[in-house]
């Protein structure tokens, strides 16, 4: 069974919130890990603060060719795909900009698909691999106010379980996580209504923590977690039970 120290590990979204709380995790456990953001200021700074060395990688995950480029040539165990944006919300679905609708499933979507595309094959090739697609209830439900969200974390389930299927035999296992409202720079950035709205919905009436998030993905991804693949993991304080 592969000790986290002997694996390689590629993290989107790693500048801040959830992706930038896995990469300090898996790096304090001497994990090899690839922080993977657009944002190179934040994930300096990122890299100056962290307990644990890591490997920054400034990509823009929503480029095709960006993703083969940076990540191709990397060996990796696992892929966790937090990179998210919200996108407009709080406004119905008819006066969504389609341009913003578009902008966010390239990044939810798109940037999920471009990663996997490019390390799933090399995951085949060594018989070993853990994909995880940060997901939401969103997707699962619809959030009023959030077309571009709901609708692309959505697609973002139906991927992992295609890609589930289609690796059940080869010892890599995709799944996705479906969060409820987790206390996050993308949470924070977000109108207070919107907020409310979605927190109201969660029997225990409360957000989920970003240390709640990481225990969670840490047991997904883990080399124990190897008889589930295709699934969504629900993390939504009872809201969700299916």
């Amino acid at each position: 069974m592969k000790a986290w120290a002997e694996q390689t590990i590629v993290i989107t979204g790693a500048a801040s919130g959830l992706g930038r709380a896995l990469v300090q995790h898996f790096a304090t456990l001497q994990a090899r890990v690839y922080a993977v953001d657009v944002d190179a200021e934040r994930l300096t700074q990122s890299r100056q603060e962290s307990p644990a060395p890591f490997e920054p990688v400034v990509c823009d995950v929503t480029e095709l060719v960006a993703v083969e480029q940076t990540l191709a040539s990397i060996p990796a165990d696992v892929l966790v795909n937090a990179a998210g944006i919200t996108g407009q919300t709080n406004r119905k679905s008819y006066e969504v900009d389609a341009a913003d609708i578009e902008r966010v499933f390239r990044v939810n979507f798109f940037g999920s698909y471009y990663t996997s595309r490019v390390l799933l094959p090399g995951m085949v090739a060594r018989g070993y691999g853990r994909v995880l697609h940060i997901a939401s209830i969103a997707g699962k439900e619809g959030n009023a106010g959030m077309l571009a969200y709901s609708a692309s974390k959505a697609a973002v389930i139906g991927m992992a379980k295609v890609q589930g299927k289609e690796m059940a035999e080869t010892g890599v296992t995709v799944n996705a996580l479906a969060p409820a409202v987790i206390q996050t720079p993308l949470v924070d950035a977000m109108p207070p209504e919107q907020v409310r709205y979605m927190t109201d919905k969660i029997p225990m009436k409360r957000t989920g923590t970003l240390a709640e998030l990481v225990a969670t993905v840490a047991f997904i991804v883990s080399p124990q977690t190897s008889f589930t693949t295709g699934f969504t993991f629900d993390m939504s304080g009872g809201r969700a039970t299916y």
